[in-house]
């Protein structure tokens, strides 16, 4: 009936959300991954910061962790 077409278009938009989410998240641990091998290769912050889009104070963070 209605309520279960309903229902189901309330779980199909639920799950095209958490696909997207996951597509976010996992583009975001890729740029991180990007920054802490441009960091190791002695890479400028603010050349990375420009490249990747991530904020600066982030790759200040990442550097604190790949350089200690």
């Amino acid at each position: 009936g209605i309520l279960a077409q309903k229902l189901d278009d309330a779980t199909e938009k639920g799950r095209q959300e958490g696909r997207q989410e996951g597509i976010k998240i996992g583009a975001e641990k890729g740029k991180i991954e990007v920054a802490k091998n441009l960091l190791k290769a002695g890479v400028s912050v603010d050349l990375i910061t420009e490249s990747t889009g991530l904020p600066k104070a982030e790759i200040v963070r990442l550097k604190g962790e790949v350089t200690s």
